[in-house]
């Protein structure tokens, strides 16, 4: 098919499932999990290289290295070039649409039941 580049990866937001799966204490386990499994174990962070090293497991084998680079950027708050586990649970959250519009609403409703009372 002319226009679709069969390169890129799919991605599609898993982590809504997840959360109404596993509640909020089992994703955040899942997420926690997820941050030791691409983390340098050595330095306690995930870095370029770590996440290179882990690539494949993510189905990522095929960025180069800039890409990779850009990623750990991306959610790298504190400007250290790595991300911490904190750094990473805020990216992932980020990166899910689903996830996001659910933490609006219910901070919507936590902010609502606040002012009534």
């Amino acid at each position: 098919m002319a226009g679709i580049n069969r390169t890129a990866p799919d991605f599609e937001d898993l982590l809504p499932a997840m959360a109404e799966k596993l509640g909020r204490d089992g994703l955040m386990r899942e997420l926690c999990n997820g941050f030791k499994v691409l983390m340098d174990k050595d330095k306690g962070v995930i870095t370029v290289a770590s996440l290179k090293s882990n690539a494949a497991m993510l189905g990522l084998q095929d960025l180069r290295d800039d890409e990779l680079a850009s990623m750990v950027r991306e959610g790298d708050l504190d400007g250290d070039g790595a991300l911490s586990e904190m750094e990473f649970c805020v990216l992932m959250f980020r990166l899910s649409p689903g996830l996001m519009e659910e933490s609006h609403l219910l901070f919507e409703e936590m902010l609502e039941q606040e002012l009534n009372s």
